[in-house]
């Protein structure tokens, strides 16, 4: 800080002359007085550029941290759009796929109840032809036992 004022002309170094002893000693004081006032306006100012200087930079500081967040955030949104559309297309694929394979089971299924049904119907219609075919014959067989027992019984 002294260095500042080193530059500044003194004038305790001036020669006095004879007779002006007294208005050199009141012009040195006044110009003591004024630097010192020069000292301390320009210490505070000095004060006042570092304060002011520190905190432009902290500022500074402060706002590129701000807009690195920003672009922070706006590249994790975009990730995060990104991954949702993704993941969107994924599970609309699984849907698609989980669809036309139960489609296949459904189809698989249904042409096996098909057959199935088809048996049984085969099957019933078999008992049905066998159930008419032992009516039939109950009935015959009650017609020959009526018979039997007609000629088998004795004559009055």
């Amino acid at each position: 800080m002294d260095f500042f004022f080193d530059d500044l002309p003194s004038s305790s170094l001036s020669t006095p002359k004879k007779g002006h002893e007294d208005s050199l000693m009141v012009e040195d004081t006044d110009c003591d007085l004024s630097r010192n006032k020069s000292s301390s306006v320009s210490m505070t100012e000095i004060q006042e550029r570092r304060s002011s200087s520190y905190i432009d930079e902290i500022s500074k500081r402060a706002q590129e941290m701000v807009e690195k967040i920003n672009q922070e955030r706006t590249r994790d949104q975009e990730m995060m759009e990104s991954f949702q559309k993704q993941l969107t297309e994924k599970v609309a694929e699984m849907c698609q796929l989980i669809k036309e394979e139960m489609f296949t089971i459904y189809e698989l299924n249904s042409n096996e109840i098909q057959v199935k049904l088809q048996e049984l119907s085969e099957v019933l219609e078999k008992c049905s032809k066998l159930e008419h075919e032992l009516l039939e014959a109950s009935q015959a067989l009650s017609c020959l036992k009526d018979g039997l027992d007609i000629n088998q019984r004795p004559e009055p």
